[in-house]
């Protein structure tokens, strides 16, 4: 009862990418440094689920993890897996385990559909912490689904963690880890790109395969187009149910090989490829792990505490330019070029030397082109010579940019206001009423609008003026100074003028000594026209009186010689000569005398 060889008609179907679903093996991280990996895991199944007669897969299972004295733990992945829709909770020595990201698998067996999963945890800290040793996991559980999947034999489950880590006395590598749950026969293949192979000693390549059969020799690994092999794993029968770490065949239906490939990665190779095919073995690739002596730069850039000031069109801007997750030194010279918008506006380099995980702090002043807008992108762009093309061969190339807004600011705009006039109160002072002047002033409505008395308060916005609706100006002309902010500021002025208003006339008099109406006043006269002429005239035209600055108001007497008479009730009329430039003619009218 070989589970993939019951029929063509089975063959085609496995064939037809119409009825397999699942997540193609993509770049999860790259890794750069003094690494290497193992990998350290087990399969829950106790027997080969492909020849036996019963239910195969248990829920727990441990293994062990021994790396040696001067290895430190950097990373560590968990995958999981098995047949179903899922479980995700498992537990890995006593804590438990839920998913960062997950990852299903399906084929359709008529009648039915038959899924499978996986599930990845970062678990660096818990492996971290507890170093070498046993690790159990525990409450994976596919029993939901065990009776389906034991009627086309792909009851399984197991599982394994990557491990990362760094030995001082290893070369500069470049660690690539790719992950998905991809089904073969569909061809798996991984084209590395972007490498520079100082050294081929030592390079691997490993993988973490589900559901392999020892019995079905029908797969095989390739390199650079040349099947390869180990020990524990023929050129024709790859996923066997061997974990190459510590030589066992007895991880069933699960694989965890890893292949020193050095005899087929060549110095100076600046790309690779590997492949993983199978012609009748349905397996399911988790994830797939390479390691090459690639010695690299990778340059970096960060843009930070963009200045400028108010009506400039420059720019003073920090840059850092790292080499931080590389394998070789970033060498000198290297260009960056600062683009406004899609504009390249200037190419500047690196000063020095650049070492593995180290980075180079900047300045630079730019002048932006009166063609870019106030408010833009600035991009920097390194290693570009500033038609984006580069000098560097780096292990990244699509990592290089930087982007930040920069607003461009400018003093706002305004309107001139006209001189704001007022009646004289007498030795040039008057109230003013200029609080309408604050939304005048703008032109656009999100200013803001402040009055100050001079321009130094204006410029440092300090002492502003609060009642802007009944201003006392003790003297004319007065400038009043207008602050208009919005990011950059501007500062306008007007004049508060006075001028001499017509007096007011009070034409009821009542001479009986109660202190009201008692004499003839005219509001506005005394302080102001101080060289009037007041003519008194009865309804005959007899001329009465004449009053100027010199003398009191007119109590009613009629000035006759030395002495003076009583004027009796009744009309009068008077002739006011102002004397002022802004009044030619007199003011005339009447007022009467009640007694």
């Amino acid at each position: 009862m070989l589970k993939k060889l019951l029929s063509p008609i089975f063959l085609l179907g496995i064939l037809l990418p119409t009825l397999t679903k699942g997540q193609d093996i993509s770049l999860f991280t790259q890794i750069n440094g003094r690494y290497d990996f193992t990998f350290v895991g087990n399969t829950m199944n106790i027997a080969e689920n492909n020849p036996t007669n019963f239910y195969v897969t248990n829920t727990s299972s441990s293994a062990t993890l021994n790396l040696g004295p001067s290895d430190t733990i950097i990373r560590a992945y968990l995958y999981w897996a098995g047949s179903g829709d899922g479980d995700f909770e498992v537990d890995l020595n006593g804590t438990t385990i839920t998913p960062d990201r997950t990852f299903s698998h399906s084929r359709f067996f008529n009648p039915s559909t038959f899924t499978y999963f996986s599930a990845f945890k970062d678990i660096t800290t818990l492996v971290q912490t507890t170093g070498n040793g046993t690790y159990t996991l525990s409450n994976l559980d596919i029993s939901p689904f065990e009776a389906l999947h034991y009627s086309r034999k792909t009851n399984f489950a197991g599982w394994a963690i990557l491990i990362v880590y760094e030995n001082p006395s290893l070369t500069l590598n470049q660690l690539n880890i790719y992950d998905g749950l991809q089904g073969v026969p569909d061809a798996l293949q991984i084209d590395l790109t972007n490498l520079y192979v100082l050294n081929n000693a030592n390079a691997k390549a490993g993988f973490i395969a589900w559901e392999g059969d020892s019995q079905l020799a029908t797969e095989n690994f390739t390199v650079n187009g040349t099947a390869i092999s180990n020990p524990f794993n023929p050129p024709n029968n790859v996923f066997n149910s061997t974990n190459s770490v510590t030589g066992s065949n007895q991880l069933y239906n699960m694989d965890l090989d890893i292949y020193e490939i050095d005899s087929y990665i060549s110095i100076g190779d600046t790309n690779a490829s590997i492949a993983l095919t199978s012609f009748q073995d349905f397996i399911m690739i988790n994830t797939v792990v390479t390691k090459l002596n690639s010695q690299l730069p990778d340059a970096t850039i960060v843009l930070e505490n963009p200045v400028s000031t108010c009506n400039s069109r420059e720019v003073t801007i920090d840059f850092t330019v790292s080499n931080l997750n590389s394998t070789e030194v970033l060498q000198a010279n290297t260009p960056i070029t600062f683009y406004a918008g899609t504009q390249a506006i200037t190419t500047a380099y690196t000063q020095n030397i650049i070492p593995i995980g180290v980075s180079e702090n900047g300045t630079i002043t730019l002048t932006i082109p009166s063609s870019v807008p106030l408010n833009f992108s600035l991009l920097a762009v390194v290693d570009d010579t500033g038609n984006g093309s580069g000098i560097v061969t780096e292990l990244v190339e699509n990592n290089n940019t930087f982007q930040i807004d920069i607003e461009l600011t400018v003093s706002p705009t305004f309107n001139n206001l006209n001189p704001l006039t007022s009646c004289n109160l007498g030795l040039t002072r008057g109230l003013f009423d200029f609080s309408s002047y604050s939304e005048l002033v703008k032109t656009n409505s999100s200013h803001i609008v402040s009055f100050h008395e001079s321009y130094d308060d204006a410029v440092q916005n300090v002492n502003p003026i609060t009642n802007t609706s009944n201003y006392e100006a003790l003297t004319t002309p007065k400038e009043i100074f207008i602050r208009i902010d919005n990011g950059c500021f501007s500062v306008t002025s007007f004049f508060l003028l006075t001028e001499n208003c017509p007096p007011t006339v009070y034409n009821a008099v009542s001479p009986n000594g109660d202190n009201s109406n008692d004499t003839f006043f005219i509001d506005g006269l005394r302080d102001i026209f101080v060289n009037f002429e007041l003519l008194i005239y009865n309804r005959w035209g007899k001329h009465l009186w004449t009053g100027n600055n010199n003398k009191s108001d007119w109590d009613g007497y009629v000035e006759e010689g030395v002495g003076s008479t009583l004027a009796p009730a009744g009309t009068y009329f008077y002739i006011l000569h102002l004397n002022d430039p802004n009044y030619s003619e007199p003011l005339t009218g009447y007022l009467y005398i009640n007694r």
